[in-house]
C-alpha cells in the first residue's frame, strides 16, 4: 500500500496563503511518476492541515459543502509526495502517487482527457 508524506509547512507559510472570498484555494494534483495533471480541487484551511498531517489528500467539495477524503467511497486514494505553492501564494500544487483506476469521478485517470479542435 502506497504511502503518503506528510509536509511541515511553517506557520508563516500557511498563513501567506490567499484563499478565495469563499475561504478557499485551488489545489492541483499532479502524478509524481509521470507528470500528468490528475484533477484540480479546492481546498479549505482545514482540509490544507489535514493534507499536510496526514499525507493523503483532502479536499473540500464545492457542491457538497464538506471535507472530501479522496477515495474514500472510490478507492482511488492520492498520497502526497510533495507540496509546493505558487509565486502569488493562492494555488497549491501536490505531487501524489494516485491509487486505483484514477483521479477523474468519471473513473478515467485523469480529469484532463477533453481537447479543443
Amino acid at each position: 500500500m502506497p504511502e503518503g508524506t506528510k509536509i511541515a509547512a511553517t506557520a508563516e507559510q500557511l498563513a501567506g496563503l490567499k484563499y478565495n472570498s469563499d475561504g478557499l484555494i485551488t489545489a492541483i494534483a499532479q502524478d509524481v511518476e509521470n507528470g500528468d495533471v490528475l484533477m484540480l480541487a479546492w481546498m479549505n484551511e482545514e482540509s490544507l492541515k489535514m493534507t499536510l498531517t496526514e499525507g493523503r489528500m483532502v479536499y473540500w467539495s464545492r457542491s457538497r459543502q464538506e471535507l472530501w477524503r479522496k477515495g474514500d467511497t472510490s478507492g482511488d486514494r492520492q498520497f502526497v509526495k510533495e507540496a509546493l505553492y505558487d509565486c502569488d501564494a493562492d494555488a497549491l500544487l501536490f505531487k501524489v502517487e494516485q491509487e486505483g483506476a484514477g483521479a477523474c469521478h468519471t473513473g478515467a485517470r485523469t480529469c484532463f482527457f477533453n481537447s479543443f479542435g
